[in-house]
């Protein structure tokens, strides 16, 4: 097996590039058609096995695309997250997926903040942005809970071209800034807890 990128841990989490061993899963996430109509909409597996490959692709060509998401407790493959950038995107994208039935549990903000801070640190970026349907606000909660704000309006590449998106994000200082306040707001809550 070729090694196509990092491993990132989170307290919950694996990501690591895709594998072949997590088609199954991948297929059976894009087959959910109600779940994934924000995110390209319902794929059969011929369908999803081209999607899968074009981000293996992405990790060979250009070293970073989305990683599968592991739970740690099950080793189970519960999404794909992380930096995205096909031809003719409007800017440096974490984006995110994860299933139905592990949605509700934090996973994508946890996700994505390890996903976000390996692309500042380790790609140079220096803003990432995140793509969401008007209509998606679980999305949008997600965007929020990683610090983004809307920065703008705009459209997709073909074939995705045909309705408005909102264009979430912030730049690689903000992102450093919020990180470092929230560990030292961390720091200081657990100092407190200790001294009483």
């Amino acid at each position: 097996m070729i090694d196509l990128g990092p491993t990132l841990e989170t307290e919950r989490l694996i990501l690591r590039p895709p594998r072949l061993e997590d088609f199954d899963a991948w297929a059976a996430f894009m087959d959910d058609g109600e779940h994934v109509r924000y995110v390209g909409g319902r794929q059969s597996r011929p369908v999803a096995w081209r999607n899968m490959m074009s981000v293996i692709g992405s990790w060979t060509a250009y070293g970073f695309a989305f990683f599968s998401v592991i739970e740690k407790s099950s080793g189970r493959w519960i999404g794909r997250v992380g930096p995205w950038r096909p031809e003719g995107w409007p800017g440096t994208e974490v984006g995110w997926g994860i299933v139905a039935d592990s949605c509700g549990k934090g996973y994508a903000v946890e996700s994505a903040e390890a996903t976000m801070d390996w692309a500042f640190e380790a790609l140079g970026w220096t803003e990432v942005i995140h793509t969401i349907d008007l209509a998606n606000l679980p999305s949008k909660k997600v965007a929020a809970g990683v610090g983004a704000r809307l920065l703008r309006y705009g459209r997709l590449p073909e074939p995705f071209d045909d309705k408005e998106v909102e264009i979430w994000g912030q730049t690689r200082e903000e992102w450093f800034a919020r990180r470092s306040a929230k560990h030292a707001s961390s720091r200081h809550a657990s100092s407190k807890q200790t001294s009483t």
